[in-house]
């Protein structure tokens, strides 16, 4: 690919082109976002995710200010289309994210798509939700034999180092 002049500037662009038009694209991420709610966890695309991930991000931070902020009602229900989740997000994700200063969400990519387009795939998710982590959590395994023997191999190297200096 050819690095070109065209690719440099931008021509006023500021958000990836999702969709039919800017409100197709708005109506997209609006039931994305209502689904990472309900459901803590969604699979989609990496270029939607990655869209996605940012107005998760600030949904958490307006509702961190607590259900009685005028403007965090707003964007809640601007947000989120199905009614029913506003108190999910006051009283189960805010709590949650209470400590937290930033960091609300985790994206993992996936095989792709075996389908024509053969698309990049993520999972966008809530930190703390209660499904199976999607990495395998890492074992403290420095007690293990191979370590072990490893370990008492380095520190002879070193001892024949430091005595022949």
């Amino acid at each position: 690919m050819r690095l070109t002049l065209q690719m440099l500037i931008s021509h006023g662009r500021v958000a990836r082109k999702m969709g039919l038009g800017p409100e197709s694209r708005i109506n997209m991420l609006r039931n994305m976002l209502t689904g990472l709610v309900r459901h803590e966890r969604i699979e989609t695309t990496q270029g939607r995710a990655d869209e996605v991930r940012f107005y998760a991000e600030k949904l958490i931070d307006y509702a961190k200010k607590g259900g009685t902020d005028e403007k965090a009602m707003k964007m809640a229900s601007f947000w989120l289309t199905e009614k029913d989740l506003v108190p999910k997000l006051f009283k189960v994700l805010a709590p949650r994210f209470e400590t937290q200063k930033k960091g609300y969400t985790r994206m993992a990519r996936i095989p792709n798509r075996e389908n024509l387009d053969r698309a990049k795939m993520s999972v966008l998710e809530y930190r703390g939700n209660p499904f199976p982590p999607l990495y395998p959590v890492r074992k403290n395994i420095e007690l293990s034999l191979i370590n072990q023997l490893l370990k008492g191999y380095k520190e002879e190297r070193a001892q024949k180092t430091t005595v022949k200096i």
